[in-house]
């Protein structure tokens, strides 16, 4: 979308850009293709994920041209920014949002066939794929991108980013199953058919040792902490050997992979078909 593209690239750069007249034009339409999908803050393409910037550049545009507005009801009201409201779905999104006090924000997009267990919240500008359950307490932060047939567990939290502009979202691809209680931040790519365990928390400061291949996986200031496909990981923890701390015999939280995804382990989540 260039014409967009250039428009939301060149309003992001006004000082007071609240004074345009055609600001709120041009970020409603924005709004709309961000809901649609049609636009998204990351996408895979020839299997690279690329960064869109000028998609965060929008979202930050619709913040700085809000103003505070009551929304809901008089029994169950709301203040917040204007250019983001709850979305309103219908039948015809094929969206189950099952009743209990869920929230999606305008400019997320949600499939057809995802499915919304009570509490959630969805974030303006994530990106949640078809057949995907997010689960109670479950969290999809701002930007965040959610493949087709993931999992997000009760009180799963993938964490957002706005700004930096150019900073990875989070990632989780296609058929991943995220465990109950499991945080994702800091930009992490999640590959395809990953299973995290209960309470796995993955970071951009967190390495990531895989057991099965002698491997360490380690963010870097050019690329975020990669999750290999398949893999299978479980909270775990690392002996502190060096200072005066070994001593206390403590051990510090990291995240560990034992396995790697077999007939086994798909057998384990067959019950994500019946909860359908």
């Amino acid at each position: 979308m260039p014409s967009l593209q250039s428009a939301i690239e060149r309003l992001a750069t006004l000082g007071e850009v609240e004074r345009n007249p055609d600001a709120r034009k041009i970020f409603l339409e924005f709004r709309q293709q961000l809901t649609q999908g049609k636009i998204r803050a990351a996408e895979k393409i020839d299997g690279q994920w690329k960064i869109n910037p000028w998609v965060k550049q929008g979202i930050l545009l619709g913040f700085r041209l809000s103003e505070l507005s009551k929304m809901g009801t008089d029994t169950l009201s709301f203040v917040d920014k204007d250019t983001f409201p709850a979305r309103q779905f219908t039948v015809d999104d094929h969206v189950r949002l099952v009743p209990g006090g869920s929230s999606v924000r305008e400019g997320a997009y949600v499939a057809a066939s995802v499915i919304c267990m009570p509490p959630m919240f969805i974030n303006v500008g994530a990106y949640v794929d078809e057949g995907t359950m997010v689960d109670s307490h479950a969290l999809v932060g701002s930007c965040a991108q959610i493949g087709k047939r993931v999992h997000l567990s009760a009180a799963a939290q993938i964490g957002g980013v706005l700004e930096p502009v150019n900073a990875a979202p989070v990632i989780i691809e296609d058929d991943v199953l995220v465990g109950g209680n499991c945080g994702v931040y800091e930009g992490t790519l999640v590959r395809a058919r990953a299973v995290l365990g209960a309470g796995t928390i993955l970071t951009g400061s967190t390495p990531l040792y895989d057991l099965v291949r002698g491997e360490i996986y380690k963010a870097t200031d050019e690329k975020p902490l990669e999750v290999p496909e398949n893999a299978v990981v479980v909270p775990g923890s690392r002996a502190v050997k060096n200072g005066p701390v070994a001593a206390w015999n403590l051990s510090l939280y990291t995240p560990v992979i034992v396995k790697y995804r077999d007939e086994k382990t798909n057998q384990r989540i067959e019950l994500e078909d019946w909860l359908r």
